[in-house]
């Protein structure tokens, strides 16, 4: 039995593995050739598996998008939700993840502008992929924006509601890279203004 549950074990190693390979050489490859097409027999290739390997794998290429984009939300802690025993205070709490946040866009940027690119492009493919990234973010910007109206933080007459959809305009990925891309400014700075944009537009004493 113990025999068994050991090559049980060596076999899911192995299996977890080669499911890393394929991820790593998809997210080389966005990265490193954001401008060109993205097939499964070249990151095959490039993970040194089978293209049917991917398949089985992964199921379908919208599958293999799927599996990256929750990698991504993962590495980023995009999964999860905002502790509030990490910082009591809303407005502290809402400074610190924004400021979180443009860390992880700048660490995984080349390969999220062509996520958002090619979720326009081939809907089907990515377009799922990238709306979960996106649902994921809402719910986190609506715990927050529900943070600072229960401390009576938010501008009068600002719902809660559109306090999350002012946030959402400002402290995602697309706000963040025009400020790196249109801007030229450094990672810093750009997180400083989509503090100073969420803080004008929601907090009263701003």
């Amino acid at each position: 039995m113990a025999t068994r549950r050991y090559e049980q074990r060596l076999r899911a190693d192995a299996a977890e593995q080669t499911r890393r390979r394929i991820l790593d050489a998809l997210y080389e490859r966005l990265r490193d050739a954001p401008g060109e097409p993205v097939s499964v027999e070249r990151i095959a290739a490039m993970a040194q598996v089978s293209r049917s390997t991917v398949y089985l794998v992964f199921g379908t290429r919208a599958g293999l998008f799927d599996a990256l984009a929750d990698d991504l939300r993962r590495r980023g802690g995009f999964d999860r939700l905002p502790d509030a025993g990490g910082e009591p205070d809303a407005r502290e709490g809402l400074r610190a993840s924004i400021r979180a946040s443009a860390a992880v866009f700048a660490e995984h940027r080349r390969v999220l502008r062509v996520l958002y690119a090619m979720a326009v492009l081939d809907p089907q493919t990515v377009g799922g992929a990238v709306d979960r990234m996106r649902e994921g973010r809402a719910t986190g910007l609506a715990w927050h924006a529900g943070r600072l109206a229960e401390q009576g933080a938010l501008r009068p007459g600002l719902s809660p509601a559109d306090a999350a959809d002012l946030l959402w305009a400002v402290t995602g990925f697309e706000f963040f890279d025009r400020l790196l891309t249109g801007r030229d400014l450094p990672v810093g700075k750009a997180a400083d203004l989509m503090v100073a944009a969420a803080e004008r537009l929601l907090l009263p004493d701003a």
